[in-house]
C-alpha cells in the first residue's frame, strides 16, 4: 500500500514542473486526494456498500471539484492535473499513467444500466482540459485528446483526436507510444496537442503548397509561350496576360503564416 502511495505522488512530482516537494504534493494537490478517496469509495461499491461508496464520493466532490463514481476502474501513476470539474463516469476506466486535466468528461451515452456506457482509457493516455469523452469505446494506449475536443468514437494508440467532433490523426511512425519505456523518458505533451495536430491547418498547407507549386507551372508555360513570340521587341496582344500573371503572384509564405505553419 504504501509502495502505490510513494507513486501516486512521485507521479505528479514527475510530471508537473510546478511541483516542488514531496509535502506539498500530498497536502496542496486535489487531484492526489480525489484519488486516495476514490479507492476507498470503489473497495466500498465492490462489496455491496453501494450507499457508502457514493457518500464518500459525494465528500471527494465536494472537497476536491473532482467528482469520480465509486463504480469507476482507476490504474496506478494516474494524475488529475488542476481537475476542477472532472467528472467519471460509473463503467469508465482509467488505465496506468493517464493524465487528466480540468474540465474532462468521460461520460456515457446510454441510459442502459448495467451496459458499459462510459469510455476506456488505456495506458498514458493525456486528455487536455475541457476534452469530453463520450460513450463506451476504448481510447488506445499512448492516444491524445486535445484542449475541447468532443470524442464520439474509438481513438487508435498514439493517435491525436481533435476537433468538435473529434477528427482522429494518426501517429506519425502509425504506432502507438513506447509504453514499456519509463515514463521520465518518454517527451510529455502537456496539454495533448502540439502546434502540427489541427488537421484543418495541415489540409489548408496542402492545399497552400498544391496552389503554390500550379503556379510556378504556369510562370513557366507563359515563358514558353513569349519565347514562341513572333517579335519579342513588340510582344503582341497574346502576351499581356504573362505581365499580369507575374505581377498578381501567389504569396503562399504569407498564406501559411496565417494557418499556423
Amino acid at each position: 500500500m504504501f509502495d502505490r502511495l510513494r507513486s501516486d505522488v512521485q507521479c505528479i512530482l514527475d510530471r508537473d514542473p510546478a511541483a516542488r516537494s514531496t509535502w506539498e504534493v500530498v497536502t496542496c494537490y486535489p487531484g492526489l486526494h480525489a484519488i486516495w478517496l476514490h479507492r476507498p469509495a470503489h473497495w466500498c461499491w465492490r462489496h455491496g456498500l453501494p450507499w457508502l461508496g457514493r457518500f464518500i464520493s459525494h465528500f471527494a466532490r465536494w472537497t476536491t471539484g473532482i467528482e469520480i463514481h465509486p463504480g469507476a476502474k482507476i490504474g496506478e501513476r494516474v494524475f488529475f492535473d488542476h481537475a476542477m470539474g472532472v467528472v467519471v463516469g460509473e463503467t469508465a476506466e482509467i488505465g496506468d499513467g493517464c493524465t487528466i486535466y480540468q474540465g474532462v468528461t468521460l461520460g456515457g451515452t446510454s441510459l442502459y444500466k448495467g451496459a458499459k456506457r462510459h469510455p476506456t482509457l488505456g495506458k498514458d493516455v493525456v486528455v487536455s482540459a475541457g476534452a469530453k469523452v463520450l460513450g463506451g469505446f476504448e481510447v488506445g494506449d499512448g492516444a491524445k485528446i486535445g484542449s475541447n475536443a468532443v470524442v464520439i468514437k474509438p481513438v487508435p494508440p498514439g493517435a491525436t483526436a481533435v476537433g468538435i467532433p473529434a477528427r482522429i490523426i494518426p501517429s506519425k511512425a502509425g504506432q502507438s507510444a513506447d509504453v514499456t519505456e519509463p515514463q521520465a523518458a518518454r517527451p510529455f505533451t502537456a496539454y495533448g496537442i502540439t502546434q502540427e495536430d489541427d488537421p484543418l491547418s495541415q489540409a489548408m498547407r496542402c492545399l497552400i503548397d498544391n496552389a503554390s507549386s500550379q503556379e510556378r507551372q504556369i510562370a513557366l508555360l507563359w515563358q514558353a509561350i513569349e519565347k514562341l513570340s513572333a517579335n519579342p521587341q513588340a510582344p503582341s496582344k497574346d502576351c499581356v496576360p504573362c505581365d499580369a500573371a507575374r505581377e498578381q503572384q501567389f504569396q503562399a509564405d504569407k498564406l501559411n503564416e496565417l494557418v499556423g505553419k
